[in-house]
């Protein structure tokens, strides 16, 4: 069972297309029928992209692979007898089982879960942003926007939709962007967390630095400095935390709730069980980011093949650096990488380029 359609089970269904497991059923359960590229999700704000450039319909990769597909959510998991149990398809059996169902936003700040905008799961904030893009265009009264977490996705998303702001002629709108530290950007060379500073301030993006919200209320957030901000919309994009059904599923989790896995991506309490992705603990930390769970594909896909087939399993040795390229919504990027960095239209394309192959690949493969 392929529980979840996230990037690392975009690979294995690749993968299983080109070599099923010999005497394996396969079923392949998620509550969409599509994944939207996160990588691509900033440039579908700023309207670079349309909704269905950035999707990659689940149905003829599953096809492909003579996997089946059963559209429902997970409600909780019996990992000692083998049982996934779902919303709507009740409960269902399993000899083994690959867990790729990404996170969810946190939910430590009060008023989170109330009233403001996780940018997980995906498939809820595009359905938010519909919302809001419809009431931009039927009101004209001030619409404060204030982007909560200046990470790379927080920073791309408040570019974004500064971009798609000037570009729909959306002057009521106000965008800002609230961050821990002084400058966005946390962990980056110091260039780069000054070259974003410095493009924020000239597109129009408000910048609050060395902020940390107390409390997310109806149309406001209130800072632990005992500040406040307009917030007629709040994004939440500060990080992750894992499906609470994780929890008691009986997998070894860490303290967070994520599924420990050794270097082969292989439950460290259950032989038959994998995890990859954001629902992974790694015995290395990694970052809960696309960029990891995209590396992870090939080779979650190697375990499932090796232990249903009774072969020995291999390790996997992820990069130490994640290369990270950061747009700014005018078609403009800067490139992270370790203790460098560079900017560029031609950052942009570079960019543009990596993703869109991306996506390609899978419709390609079918």
């Amino acid at each position: 069972m392929l529980l979840g359609g996230g990037h690392a089970h975009l690979q294995v269904l690749a993968r299983f297309a080109e070599r099923r497991p010999r005497g394996w059923d396969a079923l392949l359960v998620t509550p969409h029928p599509r994944q939207i590229y996160s990588g691509m999700l900033p440039g579908w704000i700023a309207g670079h992209y349309t909704l269905d450039e950035i999707s990659i319909d689940l149905l003829p990769l599953a096809r492909a692979a003579e996997v089946g597909l059963l559209l429902d959510a997970a409600t909780g998991l019996d990992a000692d007898a083998g049982v996934l149990h779902t919303r709507h398809h009740g409960s269902i059996a399993f000899d083994a089982l690959s867990i790729d169902v990404g996170s969810g936003p946190p939910h430590t700040i009060p008023g989170a879960a109330e009233h403001g905008v996780g940018i997980r799961p995906i498939e809820g904030f595009a359905a938010a942003w519909e919302r809001l893009r419809r009431q931009l265009h039927d009101t004209r009264g001030p619409l404060h926007v204030v982007v909560l977490g200046a990470g790379p996705g927080g920073v791309e998303l408040a570019f974004g939709l500064r971009h798609r702001a000037i570009r729909e002629g959306w002057s009521h709108l106000r965008v800002r962007l609230v961050g821990s530290e002084a400058t966005p950007l946390p962990g980056a060379p110091a260039s780069a967390r000054t070259c974003m500073a410095d493009k924020l301030r000239e597109v129009g993006v408000e910048w609050e630095g060395s902020r940390r919200a107390a409390a997310i209320e109806s149309r406001r957030i209130v800072f632990e400095d005992t500040g406040e901000a307009a917030a007629d919309v709040c994004w939440i994009v500060t990080g992750a935390a894992p499906v609470p059904w994780l929890a008691a599923s009986g997998l070894d989790t860490d303290d967070a709730g994520y599924v420990r896995v050794n270097g082969k991506l292989q439950s460290l309490s259950h032989a038959n069980v994998f995890a990859a992705g954001d629902a992974a603990s790694h015995p290395r930390p990694l970052p809960k980011s696309g960029v990891y769970a995209v590396r992870a594909g090939a080779a979650l896909a190697r375990s499932l093949l090796a232990f249903c087939e009774g072969m020995p399993l291999t390790e996997w040795r992820p990069q130490r650096q994640a290369l990270y390229l950061v747009s700014t919504g005018d078609r403009h990027a800067v490139a992270v990488w370790a203790r460098w960095s560079w900017q560029g239209s031609w950052t942009w394309r570079w960019k543009d380029l990596i993703d869109r192959r991306f996506v390609e690949g899978f419709r390609q493969s079918v």
